[in-house]
């Protein structure tokens, strides 16, 4: 299953060194193969490498990043792994569906190479700015009563049902359609996107810099929902190119 070892698995700010080398371990049992290390407290470290256990070598091939940026920037496809309610809620998928999802992607021609998956902080999980950089949230399915799960174990249950639901992969007589011609746009697109809207929307005096309230994050998530194309960016910073122009020109 290529399709599957291919996808990315993205630690942001792991302070504990056991937590990367146990991620390493139940990735390794599922067939994952790409981890990416967004500011690691402390890595290498033996205690990593011990918990990994015969999965080293992908604490060995494992990539580390200064910024979350570095580590998404050609993603097509990003969802978020966090438990916790937030005050602007996040399009969310339970595990099992986040993995099927996946799966479909892969099937319909999307590279999965270009699709990560991103485990927050041990203490706090991901912050409300790294989940707005995802499509989708991923939420676990754990007792309402106790769901703190360990970082490696949230890692674990998410390989898990990914490999269930990749295990149907690609029947012969059913080939993939390619939407090449639709290709998503990636991460590093989007951002540049919405920071332009940003700027467009604050030069119509729509959005005040001084009290933006939650204007922005609610535009983002529409963006983020919509799973824009390369074609439709490019249509959208063509439309804010010529709005920003003439606003200029009236002034």
């Amino acid at each position: 299953m290529d399709s599957l070892s291919a996808i990315r698995i993205v630690l942001i700010d792991t302070t504990h060194p056991g937590n990367i080398g146990a991620t390493a371990r139940a990735m390794k049992v599922m067939g994952l193969k790409q981890l990416v290390l967004v500011r690691p407290r402390h890595f290498p470290d033996a205690t990593a490498t011990a918990m990994a256990s015969g999965a080293a070598d992908l604490l060995t091939d494992a990539i580390v990043v200064d910024s979350l940026d570095d580590a998404i920037a050609d993603c097509r496809l990003v969802l978020g792994t966090s438990a916790r309610p937030r005050s602007l809620e996040w399009p969310m998928l339970a595990s099992r569906e986040a993995a099927v999802h996946l799966h479909q992607v892969v099937q319909a021609g999307q590279s999965a190479a270009q699709t990560a998956i991103l485990f927050g902080t041990e203490s706090v999980g991901l912050s409300n700015e790294q989940l707005q950089r995802c499509q989708y949230r991923i939420e676990i399915p754990a007792n309402p009563d106790y769901s703190s799960l360990n970082l490696a174990q949230a890692v674990q249950v998410i390989s898990y049902e990914l490999r269930q639901a990749f295990l149907t992969e690609q029947k012969p007589d059913q080939p993939p359609q390619s939407h090449a011609s639709h290709a998503l746009a990636d991460d590093r697109s989007v951002e540049s996107f919405l920071e332009r809207f940003h700027q467009m929307i604050v030069e119509l005096d729509i959005l005040n810099p001084a009290q933006p309230k939650m204007l922005m994050q609610r535009i983002r998530r529409l963006f983020m929902r919509a799973r824009l194309e390369t074609s439709e960016v490019s249509i959208l910073q063509g439309i804010i190119s010529a709005v920003l122009a003439g606003q200029h020109r009236d002034k």
